[in-house]
């Protein structure tokens, strides 16, 4: 009988700290209502029409009254050409800007680490954020003139004795120029978070590390670098799940079809099949095995993010 009345009165208090909870939060939960809903409407309505990749899908039929053709565009995904040759092509330049996008922040961010003039300190880290907020447009617009035959670049190289370079001409400097021009956008702002893992480093740990005698090198490989290792397993393994998405605004920017076999990649390709081509089950069918494939990939990421870094969300 005791156990009874004791049961009762836990779970009444339950009841009464999670009213209590809720008397508090429900501002929170108010604020967040009309993002939800917008994020219902344009992420989760539009999901309905991926019943278009299992359909010969006629506009004027509609969803309904499409023919049912089950797997049949999946199947002509892997025997049609250009289909391997996009994927191939995202992997390729996804993986070096996932590789490089690492690299080049992480040994940037130990640089900037190591200079003691705060104003400067601060006015670098600005200037190499500042690209991050500057749209594909724009900078498409940009790179496509300065990367031109009679552009900056090649004027320049040109009065140097050397000859010009099909910067978006040619398949493989497409991909050099794509890379490069991504990492620069975003190193400032991965090079953020991990200057932010190096602000929480006991300072004490450099003077005792100096008292023994160690230099500024041996710092930083013995107390910096290891201080920059978890958040940086964290950043390369959840970018994994980007590994098919090799950046739709900057390759639609600044491809052609001269670069085609070498620049062209999934959602470029989805673009003009589906939407020019009017093949939309087909562009349908290769978005969604894409889209599988990329939640496969962010929950092995998320996993081995919290294995090997403690890091979760969920």
């Amino acid at each position: 009988m005791d156990n009874v009345i004791s049961e009762t009165a836990t779970a009444k208090r339950t009841r009464t700290r999670e009213k209590e909870k809720l008397s508090r939060t429900w501002p929170l939960h108010i604020m967040l209502l009309p993002a939800a809903i917008v994020t219902f409407i344009f992420a989760y309505m539009p999901m309905g029409g991926l019943v278009m990749a299992f359909q010969d899908f006629k506009p004027y039929d509609g969803l309904i009254g499409s023919k049912f053709v089950g797997w049949k565009h999946f199947e002509f995904m892997f025997q049609y050409p250009d289909s391997k040759e996009v994927i191939w092509n995202t992997l390729v330049i996804s993986s070096f800007k996932i590789v490089f996008g690492l690299i080049v922040p992480f040994v940037f961010a130990i640089l900037l680490n190591e200079v003691r003039k705060t104003a400067f300190k601060r006015t670098v880290q600005t200037l190499v954020y500042l690209p991050h907020f500057i749209s594909w447009v724009i900078l498409g617009a940009i790179l496509t003139d300065m990367l031109s035959s009679k552009g900056i670049i090649n004027s320049t190289l040109i009065s140097l004795g050397f000859e010009a370079v099909p910067w978006l001409a040619n398949g493989n400097w497409f991909r050099f120029t794509v890379i490069v021009s991504d990492i620069w956008q975003n190193f400032g702002f991965n090079t953020i978070v991990f200057l932010a893992s190096l602000a929480g480093v006991n300072p004490s740990l450099y003077e005792a590390a100096e008292v023994d005698g160690a230099n500024r090198w041996k710092q930083t490989v013995h107390i910096t670098v290891p201080a920059m290792i978890p958040i940086a397993v964290v950043v390369g393994t959840l970018s994994l799940g980007n590994i098919l998405n090799g950046g739709f605004d900057q390759i639609f920017n600044l491809y052609n079809t001269l670069v085609y076999d070498k620049g062209d990649i999934i959602d470029t390709f989805v673009y003009r099949t589906a939407i020019l081509n009017g093949q939309y089950s087909f562009g349908t069918a290769v978005g969604l095995f894409k889209s599988v494939i990329g939640l496969i990939l962010i929950v092995i990421s998320y996993r081995m993010a919290y294995k090997y870094a403690g890091y979760r969300i969920f």
